[in-house]
């Protein structure tokens, strides 16, 4: 039987919003200091917006699953199933993965490179102070169960 951390989270080091907020303003800061765009408008406008309607579909998807399972959508939460309907069928992040096409739509809508060059630290430092933690956490909460899901299912798509 799997051994259950003492502590029933993840650990994680940062909530990923947290992490893409500060992204974000960070990004926006360099831009307002050194104005870098990408595409003219109104082609990076059409672009962002649909980046952004994607990721709002697939949070939507992934929320809705976990609601469904009565589990947390708050990874420094305890989680009490492996969800894997819904957005999860394709990708055992689906939250993240949004988090990271919302970011890359804000980008193009507001046709800042600074913003998109944004987007590599923080999917770095949300696969390593997030995603991984989360792994270990349902590989000793769900032993074989969440191994059997991960080895069908890709991490971000």
């Amino acid at each position: 039987m799997p051994t259950i951390p003492s502590k029933d989270n993840a650990g994680v080091v940062v909530p990923a919003p947290a992490l893409y907020g500060i992204a974000f303003a960070v990004g926006f800061a360099a831009e307002k200091i050194a104005p870098t765009p990408l595409l003219p408008f109104p082609a990076s406008a059409w672009l962002g917006i649909t980046f952004i309607a994607v990721a709002i579909a697939l949070v939507v998807s992934a929320f809705k699953a976990l609601a469904q399972a009565h589990t947390a959508f708050d990874a420094r939460k305890s989680t009490t199933k492996i969800v894997t309907t819904g957005a999860f069928r394709f990708s055992r992040n689906p939250t993240y993965l949004s988090l990271t096409l919302l970011l890359i739509g804000i980008a193009f809508a507001i046709s800042s490179l600074w913003v998109l060059v944004s987007v590599v630290p923080v999917v770095v430092a949300t696969q390593w102070g997030v995603i991984l933690r989360e792994e270990r956490y349902l590989k000793e909460k769900f032993g074989e169960g969440y191994s059997s899901y991960a080895s069908k299912v890709r991490r971000w798509l």
